[in-house]
Order: C-alpha cells, then sequence, then structure tokens
C-alpha cells in the first residue's frame, strides 16, 4: 500500500510532519518513532499493513521534517502534542505502537490520556534511563560539540541497535533522518529521557499492553521487559529470537503482521475504534 506524506500545525504552533496509509473509517494505528529517527523508520512496517488499517506515523517534534523549536522535548510534552495531533486529525482513539524513545511517548499518553489509547505497543522500552552509564556518556559527548552532531556519532549511535542486516539504502535513509536533528534537540531530549521515570506510573495504564523485545538488544534488558510486563495490569511479553533494539526495522513484515494481529483482536469490526467499544475485557495470550 503506497502511503502519503503531510503536515499538520499545533495549537502551539508546532507543525508536525506525518505520514499516512488506509481508510479514514478503519482501526488507527499510530507508529511514533525512535530517537533520533522520523516517521521514515517506519515506512518498512507501513508496506507491510493490510489495507484495512489506517495507519499514521508523524515524526515527533524536534525530528525529520517536523518543527524543532527551543524547547518542549519531555516526553510528556510529546506526548501531548500526539494527543492534539489526534484532535486536528478527528481520532478518537488509536492502536499506539512506540519504539524506544517513542515508548515513553506512548506510554505517557496511555497514563495521561487513557481514553486515546486502545492498545498500546512497547518495543525496546525501559522502566527508567536514569543513572544508566552509557546514557551519561553520550550526554557528555553531545554536549561536548560545537555547531552540529558528528556524523561518526550518528553512525555508530545507529547501528547499535541493530542486530541482524537491514538494507543499505533503509540504513542510509535512518542516517540522513537522524542527520536532520539539530545539536540543541540532542541536548533536550537526552536529558529530559533520564529524567522520565514511569515505573511507579505503569500500574495505571488501562490499555492492553504488548510488550515487545529482541533477545539481541543490547540497549534493554530482558529483566526490565518482564518487570514493566508485570506492573502493566494487561500486559504481555513477545521475544523476538535474534532481533535487536530496533526489531521493526530488521523484521518489519512479522511486526506488522503481529501488530495487525492484536489490533484485529480488539478492534470491532467495520466500525470506527472509538467510545465505549474500546474497553472491552480482552486480555491478549501471554507469548
Amino acid at each position: 500500500m503506497n502511503f502519503t506524506e503531510h503536515s499538520i500545525r499545533l495549537a502551539s504552533g508546532v507543525t508536525l510532519n506525518y505520514a499516512e496509509q488506509g481508510p479514514e473509517d478503519g482501526p488507527v494505528a499510530m507508529l511514533l518513532h525512535g530517537f533520533p529517527d522520523s516517521w521514515r523508520s517506519y515506512a518498512p512496517v507501513m508496506r507491510h499493513m493490510p489495507p484495512e488499517f489506517r495507519v499514521i506515523a508523524p515524526s515527533l517534534r524536534g525530528f525529520g521534517e517536523s518543527d524543532k523549536p527551543a524547547d518542549g522535548y519531555h516526553p510528556r510534552d510529546l506526548a501531548a502534542d500526539v494527543a492534539e495531533f489526534m484532535d486536528r486529525l478527528g481520532i478518537h482513539a488509536a492502536y499506539v505502537a512506540g519504539h524506544s524513545m517513542g515508548s515513553y511517548v506512548a506510554a505517557c499518553l496511555a497514563i495521561d490520556h487513557p481514553d486515546r489509547v486502545a492498545g498500546l505497543f512497547l518495543i525496546g522500552t525501559f522502566p527508567c534511563l536514569a543513572g544508566r552509564a552509557d546514557m551519561a556518556e553520550l550526554i557528555e559527548a553531545v554536549d561536548g560539540m560545537r555547531d552540529e552532531v558528528d556524523a561518526a556519532l550518528i553512525n555508530d549511535f545507529q547501528r547499535g541497535t541493530l542486530a541482524q542486516p537491514v538494507s543499505d539504502a533503509f540504513f542510509a535513509g535512518i542516517l540522513a533522518e537522524s542527520a536532520k536533528v539539530p545539536l540543541h534537540v540532542w541536548r533536550a531530549v537526552l536529558p529530559s529521557l533520564m529524567a522520565c521515570d514511569l515505573a511507579g506510573e505503569l500500574p495505571r495504564i488501562q490499555a492492553p499492553t504488548l510488550v515487545l523485545w529482541g533477545d539481541q538488544d543490547g540497549f534493554s534488558a530482558i529483566a526490565d521487559q518482564e518487570a514493566i510486563a508485570r506492573a502493566i495490569p494487561r500486559a504481555n511479553l513477545a521475544v523476538y529470537r535474534g532481533a535487536g533494539h530496533s526489531l521493526q526495522w530488521e523484521e518489519p513484515k512479522r511486526f506488522a503482521e503481529d501488530l495487525a494481529a492484536r489490533i484485529r483482536g480488539l478492534a470491532p469490526s467495520r466500525r470506527r475504534v472509538e467510545g465505549a467499544a474500546l474497553r472491552r475485557p480482552l486480555v491478549w495470550p501471554r507469548t
């Protein structure tokens, strides 16, 4: 299926760029990218999504072709953007998938705006990043840069998310999108992520949740995934054997199939996904 690219201006004045495909009355899959990516990181997934789904992938503020203001980069700020973005598109609720940084944004959306999330998918997520030496080292390296983020650092950072090969063309596109993120956004986002501790708030998430993790993920550990799945009342864990932190890049077809299957298990057939239909007491089988 072919997607189209659009932009929409929020009340804050921030314009978000996004890609969309599928029918307006289909179940909405909202795909939130990681750091320092853009909506384009989900292009392979979108190509494998069945035609009955309305699939929307925004570039969050600061990323891709979206506006890059000086502030507003805490995951809760980004989640508020997503909620308003949904308002502007007339979407009451969506099935929200978030990767890495985007998993924080997706979780904040589910906590702060519970009626907006019909189902939650957390890819390569974390309970908390505070105190991690690798994050502290990355922040120190970025703080030492003058005008722009070093291309070698971007390459090493993104390549470190992979355990399986992806196409050269796709990875080159990932690097190009990452290079669009200015230094002030790196400096704003990374400390905000380290300061964001959602561990105590996870039990507030009402949406049925699937935690997805690649067993070759060098950034997040299985113990963390299990703890998150236990903390969220209606959560399950799916492990992708041989995949790394960016499992949706490495196995986009499998991820799209898993996403579609679970949405089909929740979404009312041939009806808009909104209102009371979102709260059906369905729990996914544990994987």
